[in-house]
């Protein structure tokens, strides 16, 4: 076949044009409207207005005041700092133990990676069952080993943060654990070779030679973490509906995002608004605290 067809970029836009349409549709247009409903006040039937509110912020001042707004971002900052630390965190720690083993490594892949593809609302009710009171998993364990003791409420005021962010962290190491451990595999061995050969213990090589190589690859898990955190909705209000532990409000700006959509459409969009300004805010930052560093490249 002649090469020349490929330099033939007039059929590229005939093939563009309809992913291009389908993004603007469902993508561009409704991000585009859900910002000019955050400066609306939509009516109950849901008709949208065409002036603006007085003033046009008002929506945006009410979040500052909004006591379960900052109930909810409170919580979420805690879910930020916990998936970093715990989800990415867990998986750098596998990631390395995992890339020491010679047979089987395949095995570890498929077993850490399995939850990410069961569904989240199944995870949910699955935890449910665990962290139930009365015939718990975890109840019935703790049991066992302290015959006599009352059974714990973990959906409490007092553990439930801790119950919603376990399932949350369980989830996704599997998936940070794959992508760590492809930066890992792409670091030459004779890096390895030549550090033990200067007499550098396996934590020595650790520090000086796979984790400044690997810096790249965990600032994007970061970032996914960070970004992840703030979208998180499915398994907290299928553990928790409503956003609710026992009466004590344990929102997450996900979850009280959605309750608000049901009323106040036009809040709701504020606070999408606010979320992803809020991403994109703590995006920039992990890029700016790890862009000096890069992983390894041939």
């Amino acid at each position: 076949m002649d090469a020349k067809i490929y330099k033939n970029k007039k059929m590229i836009i005939f093939f563009l044009i309809p992913a291009f349409a389908m993004m603007f549709i469902f993508l561009y247009m409704p991000f585009v409207q859900n910002i000019l409903n955050s400066f609306r006040k939509i009516n109950g039937d849901f008709t949208i207005p065409k002036t603006l509110n007085d003033p046009v912020w008002k929506n945006y001042a009410l979040i500052i005041k909004d006591e379960t707004m900052l109930l909810a971002l409170k919580n979420t900052i805690i879910m930020i700092f916990s998936t970093i630390f715990g989800q990415v965190g867990m998986a750098l720690l596998l990631a390395l133990l995992v890339s020491n083993i010679k047979k089987g490594a395949g095995i570890y892949r498929v077993v850490y990676f399995f939850p990410i593809v069961v569904s989240a609302t199944a995870l949910g009710l699955l935890f449910n069952t665990i962290f139930q009171k009365d015939g718990g998993l975890l109840n019935v364990v703790i049991e066992m080993f302290s015959p006599g003791r009352t059974a714990t409420d973990w959906k409490d005021p007092q553990h439930a943060m801790l119950t919603m962010l376990t399932p949350v962290i369980w989830q996704y190491v599997g998936f940070y654990f794959v992508i760590l451990l492809t930066g890992i595999s792409g670091i030459p061995e004779e890096l390895y070779e030549a550090a033990s050969i200067d007499g550098a213990s396996k934590l020595q090589s650790v520090y000086y030679i796979t984790l400044p190589l690997l810096v790249s690859s965990i600032s994007t898990c970061v970032i996914l973490a960070v970004t992840g955190a703030l979208k998180v909705f499915d398994l907290p209000y299928t553990m928790f509906p409503g956003g609710i532990a026992n009466g004590s409000k344990i929102w997450l700006t996900g979850t009280y995002m959605y309750s608000k959509n049901q009323k106040d459409i036009d809040y709701a969009a504020t606070i999408a608004i606010a979320i992803v300004v809020l991403g994109v805010v703590l995006s920039f930052v992990v890029n700016k605290i790890f862009e000096s560093a890069e992983d390894y490249t041939e």
